[in-house]
């Protein structure tokens, strides 16, 4: 549908989603609306009083429209749809309309440089449409888009979310202007490493012979195709760092019933790191 769903920034957010997301609408041809949120806990005689309550609420809703179209008239936009909505649970409404109403990308800032908060993840944990995350965090000012795929897997579903993965990232690498790179890590554990007993260098060159194909069927240069050995949230975390990648662009299986508070051990570790803008692509299962 290339329809973005932009979540406009509170006053307490380091970086503006909505003039980032305008402007990478633009890039990537997408028709943008933008979803202000707003709550606040009543208490007193404006809680216990259901006219009173609708007034205050009016109140807050019209005061956050007037500052948001006030800022959309300063980045001198035209037909950007504006929502105002009342919403205790920011995740629950945005998840829930961006996939009803055909939205192909998500996009918010993160509140801290350094660290999501609860609602960050919520959004990740739950979102059926691509999440971008906007940090503007000095370490992600280079000029690259890194990728991480599993070259290694297979698992169907997750060979599914490889491919949607590198689509997205060659699309967000073409419409930015910023190189592709891609990372793929073989899993060997420190204390494994540190032991001395593998040829690390010999198991990255075989990792290479193997996936030739599929290297060679995403098309990056020789440089930019990355197999390192570690555990993933460090080593990732320190090619985007040595990159200084724009943007970051993972795969995540969200997890259903007892297990759907998490989105793996390893993805959310990766993510509780990364300084980069985050692009979590969900998987379709």
């Amino acid at each position: 549908m290339n329809k973005m769903f932009v979540i406009a920034q509170m006053e307490s957010a380091h970086t503006d989603a909505v003039a980032h997301g305008l402007a990478l609408a633009k890039q990537l041809n997408k028709q943008a609306e933008v979803f202000a949120y707003t709550y606040a806990y009543l208490s007193g005689t404006d809680r216990d009083n259901p006219r009173l309550a609708g007034v205050a609420q009016k109140a807050l809703m019209t005061q956050r429209e007037i500052q948001l179209q006030a800022h959309l008239d300063s980045l001198d936009v035209e037909d950007v749809p504006l929502h105002v909505i009342w919403s205790k649970y920011l995740f629950e409404h945005a998840c829930s309309h961006a996939q009803r109403h055909g939205f192909d990308l998500m996009v918010k800032a993160v509140h801290h440089a350094e660290h999501y908060l609860p609602t960050d993840w919520q959004l990740i944990r739950h979102t059926t449409v691509p999440l971008l995350l906007l940090t503007n965090n000095p370490l992600n000012n280079g000029n690259t888009t890194l990728i991480s795929i599993d070259l290694g897997t297979s698992n169907p579903a997750k060979q599914r979310l490889n491919n949607a993965v590198i689509a997205h990232g060659k699309q967000f690498a073409k419409a930015t202007g910023t190189k592709l790179h891609v990372a793929y890590v073989l899993r060997i554990p420190q204390i494994v490493r540190d032991m001395d007993i593998l040829d690390i260098n010999a198991m990255v060159k075989k990792a290479y012979a193997e996936h030739k194909q599929k290297i060679a069927e995403i098309g990056v240069e020789a440089d930019c195709m990355h197999i390192i050995t570690g555990e993933p949230e460090l080593c990732l975390f320190e090619l985007a760092c040595r990159l200084k990648s724009q943007y970051f662009v993972v795969g995540a299986r969200q997890r259903q019933g007892l297990l759907g508070r998490i989105i793996g051990n390893t993805a959310e570790a990766i993510l509780s790191r990364m300084r980069s803008n985050v692009l979590v692509i969900p998987t379709e299962d």
